[in-house]
């Protein structure tokens, strides 16, 4: 049975970091609906205004981040001073888990084309998970060719193969490249699986909806989901999780379960016991 769109958000053009112009899709007014996908900010532009001053040292807690770059670089740097660069079609991993700092800063490029997804983390792991980076670099992401398109696998699992795993949430995350009136039928097994389809460059055809471009779609129930392209290329990003079914209380870069833990958050914040757990790393630059 088809997975079929249950439900569309268009993003809206916003700010954000020092003066970043984003396209913001997912936020607080999705979560149920999403779960357990929180915010999605897509960006892209030619004009380096729009965002070199970037996102410099903040906090996160609760969540993991993923961010990928169809074109640019991204330069990241931690409260440990750790540095790590990704580039055009890489993506990067962040597990804020207990609590992290770090930047995200554009570098100037021809175009800035990309997106962030924060994904949440189950209430027992929020505390309990240490830091965690890992750059998913161009020589460890598999391609998978197919009649009018590929596939790019930049986390979990595709028809066997293997990419970077979730130690908390099991994380699919795929970059699909599709000729114009091209195809793909994807399994996604599981009735708690929680599927949607990002196009971050051009429209698609969802299990038979239309979806404009920069637009998610939450897919239903079913085992499979069919994306076809327009008469233009598309980029279309497919990510799939596991519902967590629990409550959300975020405020700015933290997402907790309660009002309690947010203010216990920012206390520590204030206070500096922020910083529980040290980092680890992968694929440093």
């Amino acid at each position: 049975m088809l997975r079929q769109v249950e439900n569309k958000v268009q993003g809206f053009r916003t700010q954000d970091g020092v003066g970043v112009k984003l396209v913001r899709v997912l936020g607080n007014g999705t979560t149920d609906a999403y779960d357990p996908f929180l915010m999605l900010d897509a960006f892209d532009s030619t004009d380096p205004l729009d965002y070199i001053k970037g996102f410099p040292m903040h906090p996160h807690r609760g969540i993991e981040t993923f961010t990928f770059l169809s074109k640019g670089t991204i330069v990241h740097e931690d409260h440990l001073g750790t540095k790590a660069t990704i580039h055009d079609g890489e993506a990067q991993w962040l597990t804020a888990g207990s609590g992290a700092f770090h930047s995200e800063m554009p570098q100037v490029s021809e175009r800035m084309l990309g997106l962030q997804l924060w994904l949440n983390m189950p209430a027992q792991s929020k505390m309990t998970a240490a830091p965690f980076y890992h750059g998913v670099v161009s020589s460890e992401i598999q391609e998978f060719p197919f009649a009018g398109g590929k596939l790019r696998l930049l986390a979990g699992h595709y028809q066997g193969h293997s990419g970077i795993q979730g130690q908390y949430l099991p994380l699919d995350y795929y970059d699909i490249l599709l000729d114009p009136h091209g195809s793909i039928t994807l399994e996604v097994l599981g009735e708690n699986k929680s599927a949607m389809v990002f196009t971050l460059e051009g429209e698609a055809i969802v299990s038979g909806t239309h979806v404009d471009e920069k637009t998610a779609a939450k897919l239903g129930n079913g085992d499979q989901v069919t994306i076809e392209a327009g008469n233009e290329p598309s980029e279309i990003i497919f990510m799939c999780s596991e519902r967590l079914q629990e409550p959300v209380a975020w405020y700015g870069p933290i997402v907790m379960n309660s009002r309690d833990e947010l203010l216990t958050a920012y206390q520590e914040l204030e206070n500096g016991t922020f910083i529980k757990q040290n980092a680890v790393y992968e694929n440093k630059e």
